[in-house]
């Protein structure tokens, strides 16, 4: 029997109008609601809540990412849009600050303005 239900994804904010300038004007992802608690919104096939909290906890590692088929390009095409990516200290990341996992993966960091660590990567 599987799970009877489909995954949402969830990440804080503290103010849903910076939210929504980073995650519809920049990312780009289609805004399908929005409330006084949450912007509710298409993340590629899969519904993604950003939802308003009093403080956001620090987390330091990845809340959401993103499966991209060319990471070069994707990290191109945000750094255009004024993303900056995060770069590890030791972790031997390429100059476009993507690091290459021991399995074949490729990954790159960054942030969203309230600090939650979002990521790309491009499966082997």
């Amino acid at each position: 029997m599987s799970f009877p239900g489909r995954i949402v994804g969830f990440v804080a904010s503290t103010d849903l109008d910076v939210s929504r300038m980073f995650y519809v004007d920049v990312l780009g992802l289609e805004l399908t609601e929005r409330t006084d608690f949450a912007l509710l919104l298409d993340g590629g096939g899969a519904p993604l809540r950003v939802t308003l909290v009093q403080h956001k906890a620090e987390t330091g590692y990845t809340v959401l990412g993103w499966a991209v088929d060319d990471i070069d390009a994707s990290v191109a095409h945000l750094e255009a849009r004024g993303i900056e990516f995060t770069r590890y200290r030791g972790l031997g990341q390429d100059d476009n600050g993507v690091w290459p996992a021991p399995d074949g993966t490729r990954v790159a960091w960054f942030r969203d303005p309230h600090g939650n660590v979002l990521s790309l990567f491009q499966p082997r």
